[in-house]
């Protein structure tokens, strides 16, 4: 179950703000890709860093990836489709020189076409075109790159075919599936948050992933994925911005418990889209061991059962079922046990003021032992005075309640 994260872009903490040294930011952090921003345009000044970065992913076996034009028009016109295939060719060219293994690319608007055939058609055509100049580029006999190895010993970038998340843009998931089942050389590019606003908030549940992938696999039989994943804000079937994961009602941890529990047969990399980036990528790697560690939990208690099972003659899921009982008479498993306990004290204490258990307060006027001889003098004398000894006692135990008061209320600022 190889699972590979990275960020989209040089992380936010990095300071030198270059390719090279954001690639040593995120190997730092323990992850294990990244990919490379070319969504406007490819600046020429950009390759020196791009040579840097592909020499580096080369020697460390680093997977380098990188995006395309956001603004693509392959449904257009001749000049638009044209114009896009001119930034496409930049983001290709680069691609090359950082041994990118994915290139991930949009179709753009439906333009003057409408969802179907016809449509899919001519983005299949297209990106055939695409496949092929990739492989010329890669396998070009004329030029010599002593110090680029990847070039005549590797396989050439995979085109990625990105879902969107708009419903006037080319690209639902069974459309994409659709073209990458007729085109060899292409895959899907699963943007999680955006197949997440298209379906209306449809991705909540680890089922939900199971029947993705297995809809993925079935359609084109593979076993490797290329995803994107952020927090979204959506309405009405359309995303309107990223968010980070946590302020989101796209939640990562179904898709963390579907690849630990139901996923050993994938081979995915997850792209951080999010806007905190190197943060969320680290947040879903995190999910993914907790994921781990539960699982490694469960399978032990399992195996426990099963030994104590044999041993005493019964059956794993009788003791489980014992288990699951003598849990729920726990005091803390009953809920709302901890909030009865300061209800309880602050209604009885005032009423164990007047009980006579606080008569022996009376022994404190007694310094010496001679005046305990004559009891009915005393008794005569301070009948009157019982009632201030009784307020006084009173006063006294208020302010015992009056600590209690204040105890319980900093006990509660605590929680």
């Amino acid at each position: 179950m190889p699972v590979k994260l990275g960020p989209a872009g040089v992380p936010l903490s990095c300071k030198g703000r270059t390719i090279v040294e954001g690639m040593d930011d995120i190997i730092s952090l323990g992850l294990e890709t990244m990919e490379v921003q070319t969504v406007r345009m490819v600046a020429p000044h950009h390759f020196e860093q791009y040579w840097q970065a592909g020499v580096l992913a080369n020697k460390t076996e680093f997977e380098m990836n990188i995006h395309g034009p956001y603004y693509s028009e392959l449904l257009g016109n001749r000049v638009e489709r044209g114009r896009s295939l001119a930034k496409i060719e930049s983001t290709l060219q680069a691609a090359r020189t950082i041994n990118a293994r994915h290139i991930t690319l949009h179709a753009g608007h439906y333009g003057g076409m409408s969802p179907g055939s016809a449509a899919n058609e001519q983005v299949a055509n297209v990106f055939a075109g695409v496949v092929d100049r990739v492989a010329e580029i890669w396998h070009d006999d004329e030029d010599e790159f002593p110090v680029f190895p990847w070039i005549k010993d590797g396989t050439p970038s995979k085109i990625g075919i990105e879902t969107s998340g708009r419903q006037e843009l080319w690209g639902s998931l069974e459309e994409v599936l659709e073209v990458v089942n007729h085109v060899e050389g292409t895959i899907p590019v699963l943007n999680i948050a955006h197949i997440h606003a298209r379906g209306h908030g449809k991705m909540r549940t680890s089922e939900d992933y199971g029947e993705l992938f297995d809809q993925v696999r079935e359609t084109i039989g593979t076993k490797e994925f290329y995803c994107h994943f952020s927090g979204v804000e959506h309405r009405t079937g359309n995303a309107m911005h990223y968010t980070q994961i946590k302020k989101s009602d796209l939640n990562f941890e179904p898709l963390a418990e579907f690849i630990v529990e139901d996923g050993g047969w994938l081979d995915i990399t997850l792209i951080s889209d999010s806007p905190l980036l190197e943060h969320d990528a680290m947040y879903m790697l995190q999910s993914i061991e907790k994921s781990r560690h539960r699982q490694l939990e469960r399978k032990a208690r399992e195996n426990r059962r099963r030994a104590l099972a044999a041993q005493t003659g019964t059956t794993p899921a009788a003791l489980a079922a014992k288990e699951a009982q003598q849990a729920a008479l726990r005091p803390d498993a009953q809920p709302g046990a901890k909030k009865a306990e300061p209800e309880a004290v602050v209604e009885e204490a005032p009423a164990a003021v007047p009980e006579p258990v606080v008569e022996p307060v009376e022994e404190a006027p007694a310094p010496d032992a001679e005046p305990a001889a004559e009891p009915a003098p005393k008794a005569k004398a301070k009948p009157a005075k019982k009632p201030a000894k009784k307020k006084a006692t009173k006063a006294k135990a208020e302010e015992k309640n009056d600590d209690v008061f204040d105890f319980e209320e900093e006990d509660e600022d605590l929680f």
